[in-house]
């Protein structure tokens, strides 16, 4: 299985997804050399606080503060972390509305809290489009709706 496989499995849930697109990235970042290499961008699957870091420096925001602006939205993102649904898009059609980087981890099944966490592992993944909206999603891990 690939690192990303592993990490959607629930088998990495130190470890953050971070997936940045050609059109975000310079050719010559760093990011190019330790990523692996999408049809449209590099995605790297890094223990946490080297993901966060390298989130940081590819895209200039905090990781955490991102993911608390984009939470307050919803949209689908796809179970690849390379790309999504903007909920921005039906408002205006004829903008871009590609998906320019994305964040994610994974949180241990916690019956205590109940809800999807009492279901399983879940998954958050944060996304920014290149209209400027920022959205999230959540699944349980398995769970293909």
């Amino acid at each position: 299985m690939s690192d990303l496989d592993d990490f959607l499995a629930g088998d990495r849930l130190d470890d953050v997804v971070f997936y940045v697109s050609d059109a975000f990235l310079d050719d010559e970042s760093r990011l190019r050399r330790v990523g692996t290499e999408t049809t449209d961008g590099v995605r790297l699957v890094l223990d946490g606080e080297t993901g966060r870091s390298a989130f940081e420096a590819g895209t200039g925001m905090g990781a955490m503060a991102f993911a608390k602006e984009a939470m307050g939205t919803e949209s689908r993102i796809a179970r690849s972390l390379d790309g999504g649904e903007c909920p921005a898009a039906a408002a205006s059609p004829d903008t871009d509305h590609a998906v320019r980087f994305v964040l994610a981890f994974a949180e241990a099944e916690n019956p205590e809290v109940g809800g999807r966490y009492a279901e399983g592992d879940v998954v958050h993944a944060y996304a920014h489009c290149a209209c400027g909206e920022n959205y999230s999603h959540k699944w349980v891990v398995g769970d293909r709706t």
